[in-house]
C-alpha cells in the first residue's frame, strides 16, 4: 500500500515484497475489516482508513496515499484521521525535510487503545457516580446509573489486571515478525 518496497521472508528464507501481494485480495480484507469495525460502532471513514494503515506495513501512510488506496477524497481522509487521531489510534509524524504528514498506528496499537479506554472509563464511572448521587441512588433512574458506575468500575479494574496478563502472554507467543519492522 505504502511507496516504498520492503522485503519480507517466506518461511523458506525466500525473499516476498510487497509487490508480490494480490492488491485486489489486500483491497478485500481492508474492506471487510473496516466493515467489521463500522459494525462495532467505529465511523466507516476512519475504520477504512484504519484498516488500511493496519494493512500497511510500515503502518504509515499519507494523506496522498491513503486517499489513493481508498478511492476517497482528502477530505474523506482528514475526517477520519482527525477521528482516529482524537481517539489515540493513530499519531502524525513527518519525515526529515518534508511538508507532508505521515499518518502512523502507534506501537502496540491494540495495547494502547485499550489502556487509552482505561482513562475513559474513568472520568466516565466518575461522572456516572455523580449523576446517581444527583438522581438520588433509590430512585429509578439513579439505580440505573449506579449500576452502570459499578459496572464501568469493574470493566476498569478486569481491564488493567488483563492488560497485565496480555504482556506476560505476548512474551510466550512465536509471532511472526518482518525484518526491519515495527510491533504494531
Amino acid at each position: 500500500m505504502s511507496s516504498e518496497t520492503a522485503d519480507t521472508r517466506e518461511p523458506n528464507g525466500a525473499a516476498r515484497g510487497r509487490e508480490d501481494r494480490d492488491a485486489e485480495a489486500v483491497s478485500r480484507f481492508v474492506e471487510r475489516f473496516a466493515s467489521e469495525m463500522t459494525e462495532a460502532g467505529m465511523q466507516r471513514m476512519a475504520s477504512r482508513v484504519f484498516a488500511a494503515l493496519l494493512a500497511d506495513d510500515d503502518a504509515s501512510m499519507t494523506s496522498a496515499e491513503l486517499a489513493l488506496a481508498l478511492q476517497i477524497s482528502p477530505a474523506a481522509v482528514s475526517g477520519a484521521i482527525n477521528y482516529l487521531t482524537q481517539v489515540s489510534m493513530v499519531g502524525r509524524e513527518r519525515d526529515p525535510g518534508s511538508r507532508r504528514d505521515r499518518y502512523r498506528l502507534h506501537n502496540e496499537i491494540w495495547y494502547t487503545t485499550f489502556a487509552s479506554r482505561d482513562r475513559v472509563l474513568t472520568r466516565w464511572e466518575n461522572t456516572l457516580r455523580d449523576g446517581a448521587r444527583t438522581l438520588g441512588e433509590h430512585t429509578p433512574a439513579g439505580a440505573r446509573i449506579a449500576e452502570t458506575a459499578a459496572f464501568f468500575e469493574f470493566m476498569q479494574s478486569e481491564l488493567g489486571a488483563m492488560m497485565d496478563r496480555w504482556e506476560e502472554h505476548r512474551k510466550t507467543l512465536d509471532l511472526p515478525t518482518a525484518e526491519g519492522s515495527r510491533d504494531v
